[in-house]
């Protein structure tokens, strides 16, 4: 499953600096058991505007991880607050299988 979630950086903070913790507290959010990595994207023509996305092999053991935050983890994302608007977007399971660019398949010419 994915959770995700929309980032938007008020005005006297950057980006990179959203980044920055945003990586540290998903070093450590990726011990938890389930865990699968995360993503942060940059919308095209506004550096305000991010998409978030951690992926995890269940609801339960996202669940679990957020019901178990270190202090640690909470300290870094405390840190950056006062300074970005979060807006859940929700949590996504896979619906379809992935369909992969295949440009230079000669079979499907």
């Amino acid at each position: 499953m994915k959770y995700i979630f929309e980032v938007q950086i008020k005005e006297g903070f950057t980006a990179e600096e959203y980044a920055d913790a945003w990586v540290r507290a998903s070093q450590l959010i990726q011990r938890a058991p389930g865990a699968m990595g995360t993503e942060l994207l940059q919308k095209i023509g506004d550096e305000n505007s991010l998409i978030a996305i951690a992926t995890w092999h269940s609801k339960i053991e996202r669940d679990a991880m957020q019901a178990e935050h270190t202090f640690a983890i909470d300290k870094i994302i405390q840190s950056v607050a006062p300074f970005v608007g979060i807006r859940p977007l929700g949590e996504f399971k896979e619906f379809r299988e992935v369909v992969a660019s295949y440009a230079d398949d000669d079979e499907l010419s």
